[in-house]
C-alpha cells in the first residue's frame, strides 16, 4: 500500500492520540465527575478541531521538506478534505446515541461509561476496517466503483427516510432479540453492565445500550470509511482523518444532547454529501474531480444545509409565539 506514513509519521500520530486519549477519557471522564456543560463541550470541541488542525499545518511542513510543496499541499488538502467528511457523518452517529440513552432512559451522570466505550471501540473498529479496506482497494481497484453505488444508495435511502423517535428502539429486531436471550435487570444499577442477585448473574439495560452503540459504530463505519476512499486511499490520510474525527465525539455529543432537535434538516445535508462523494466515485473513470472542488462541495453543502435549519428553526419559533 502506497503511503506518504514515515515511521516518525506514524509514531508521532500514535502519540498524539494516546495523549488526547488520555485527556478525554481519564481527566474529562474520571468517574465521579459530572457531565458536561454546553459551554464546556464547545470549548472542548474546539479544542479538538484546533488539535486536528494543528496536526495538519505540522503534517503539512514535514512533508513541504521532505516531499515538495506540491505533495504536501495535496496530501493536506486530503487530510482536511476526510476531516471534514467524517467530522459532519460523525453527527448522525451521536444522534443515534442520543435516541438509544433516550429510549433507556439513561440519566445523563450513567452515560459516561457507555460513551468511553462508544470512542474506544469506534476507534479499534475503524483502524481495523481502514486496513482491511486499503488492502482490498490495492488488491481490487474495482471494488471502489462497489463503494460508490453503495453511497449513492444509502445518499437516496437517508434523503427518504423518515425520521424515528427514541420509542422505535424497542421495536428493532436486534433489541428484542437481545432482551430475550439475556437475562436482564429491569432498573439501571448505576454504571454496572452485570450485577449479581442471589448469586444469579444478571445483566443490566447499560449493556443493551452499550451493545446497541457498538453496532451502530459499525453501521456508520460502513458508510464513512467507503465515503473517505473517494478522497484518497492513502491508508496514513484515511486513518488520521477518521481518528481525528472520532476522537472529539464525546464532546460533540454533550454538544448537540440539548439541541440536538434543531438539527431537523442536517440528515438531508448529510444525505446529498453521501450523494455527491457516491457519483465522484462512481465517475472517477471519465473525470476525476480535485480534492480542493470536494473539499468545497462538502462545505457548501453542510454550510447551506445550517443556514436553512437556521431559517426553518426561527420560521418555527415565529410559529410557537404566534399559538
Amino acid at each position: 500500500m502506497n503511503s506518504v506514513g514515515t515511521p516518525l509519521l506514524w509514531g508521532s500520530f500514535a502519540v498524539v492520540v494516546i495523549i488526547m486519549l488520555a485527556i478525554d477519557l481519564l481527566l474529562q471522564g474520571r468517574r465521579g465527575s459530572q457531565t458536561m456543560t454546553f459551554k464546556q463541550a464547545a470549548v472542548w470541541s474546539l479544542i479538538w478541531v484546533s488539535v486536528s488542525l494543528l496536526f495538519s499545518a505540522v503534517f503539512w511542513w514535514y512533508l513541504d521538506g521532505s516531499a515538495g510543496r506540491e505533495i504536501a499541499n495535496t496530501q493536506t488538502l486530503a487530510f482536511l478534505t476526510g476531516y471534514v467528511l467524517e467530522k459532519s457523518l460523525a453527527v448522525d452517529n451521536v444522534f443515534v446515541w442520543l435516541m438509544l440513552f433516550s429510549y433507556f432512559s439513561v440519566p445523563a451522570n450513567l452515560q459516561r461509561r457507555v460513551l468511553i466505550y462508544g470512542v474506544l471501540g469506534a476507534i479499534v473498529l475503524r483502524t481495523i476496517m481502514i486496513f482491511a479496506g486499503s488492502w482490498l482497494v490495492t488488491q481490487f481497484s474495482w471494488i471502489l466503483y462497489i463503494f460508490g453505488a453503495f453511497l449513492l444508495f444509502t445518499g437516496v435511502k437517508m434523503a427518504m427516510a423518515h425520521n424515528e423517535d427514541a420509542s422505535a428502539v424497542g421495536d428493532k429486531p436486534v433489541v428484542r432479540w437481545l432482551r430475550s436471550h439475556l437475562r436482564m435487570t429491569d432498573t439501571l444499577e448505576g454504571e454496572k453492565f452485570f450485577t449479581r442477585r442471589n448469586g444469579v448473574l444478571f445483566a443490566t439495560p447499560l449493556l443493551l445500550v452499550l451493545i446497541m452503540v457498538e453496532l451502530s459504530d459499525v453501521i456508520f463505519a460502513v458508510d464513512s470509511i467507503p465515503a473517505i476512499f473517494a478522497v484518497t486511499t492513502d491508508p496514513f490520510i484515511v486513518l488520521t482523518s477518521n481518528l481525528f474525527a472520532i476522537l472529539g465525539l464525546r464532546a460533540m455529543y454533550f454538544l448537540l444532547a440539548n439541541v440536538a432537535e434543531r438539527f431537523s434538516m442536517l440528515k438531508y445535508g448529510l444525505a446529498l454529501v453521501l450523494i455527491f462523494i457516491g457519483i465522484k466515485m462512481l465517475i472517477v473513470e471519465f473525470y476525476h474531480i480535485p480534492i480542493a472542488v470536494s473539499l468545497g462541495v462538502v462545505g457548501g453543502i453542510l454550510a447551506v444545509t445550517l443556514l436553512i435549519n437556521a431559517w426553518v428553526n426561527r420560521k418555527n419559533d415565529r410559529k410557537g409565539l404566534t399559538k
